[in-house]
């Protein structure tokens, strides 16, 4: 059997095409998010689905320990789980930040926290933690959500180069602009539209959470010699 892949958020977008490409190659899998029902709908072998906050450690913890109960211990952990609450620092309500810094953050600080000693002991393992386009560069009404992914981008390289003396790989991927649920955690309806129409403007809308999904894949499947330690992927039509 193969080993062990555990991919948080997995109950939209990129967590669920992840689930659905690594599923259709007979990987065991851990998924956990909020909305569980989401993930039990998808029905897919050798795979436990469980509701967790990523931000409850002690809730996250017993999920990965119960699937490592059932399949071996963790070769790959995804922490995909995000959230995206855009807008203005001058009138943006404070508790969006704080609820972007908990999910984005600590939810991945938490997942590494679970997996890397084990990892650091087998002397193998991969952790691919989801940033985006917006945790390397600026953009417009995105300064607590960049706060968090550009945290996210330099957590990862700081533990990749802890661990590479382990043979643990550490990488972050990097996405632009994709259709996913994601925009719609934003509240305000002026951002939302603005975002759409420069989208659409630049054309940047053919590709997909499955494109990206296929590129996380590729990354783990390579020999674990190999570290595509950071990986921007974007539609070709984004100019930005």
């Amino acid at each position: 059997m193969k080993k062990l892949v555990v991919i948080t958020g997995a109950s939209s977008g990129f967590g669920m095409a992840l689930a659905q490409a690594f599923a259709k190659d007979g990987y065991p899998m851990l998924l956990l998010a909020r909305r569980v029902e989401k993930m039990d709908a998808l029905n897919l072998p050798n795979t436990l689905c469980r509701k967790v906050d990523v931000t409850d450690n002690e809730a996250f913890t017993a999920a990965v320990r119960e699937a490592e109960t059932l399949y071996g211990k963790t070769d790959l952990l995804i922490n995909n789980a995000g959230i995206m609450l855009l807008g203005s620092i001058e009138s943006q309500d404070p508790t969006e930040w704080k609820n972007m810094l908990d999910v984005n953050v600590m939810g991945v600080l938490n997942g590494m926290q679970i997996v890397i000693n084990d990892m650091k002991a087998r002397q193998s393992g991969t952790i691919i933690n989801i940033s985006s386009i917006a945790g390397v560069q600026p953009f417009a009404a995105h300064a607590a959500y960049c706060a968090s992914k550009y945290g996210v981008t330099g957590l990862t390289a700081v533990v990749r180069g802890e661990m590479a003396a382990h043979n643990v790989r550490v990488l972050s991927v990097c996405p632009g602009a994709v259709t996913t649920e994601l925009l719609g955690h934003t509240t305000d309806q002026t951002i939302i539209d603005g975002y759409n129409e420069w989208k659409e403007s630049v054309g940047a809308t053919n590709i997909t959470a499955d494109d990206v999904a296929t590129t996380i894949k590729f990354s783990y499947e390579l020999p674990q010699a190999v570290s595509l330690r950071e990986i921007i992927i974007t539609d070709t039509m984004q100019d930005a």
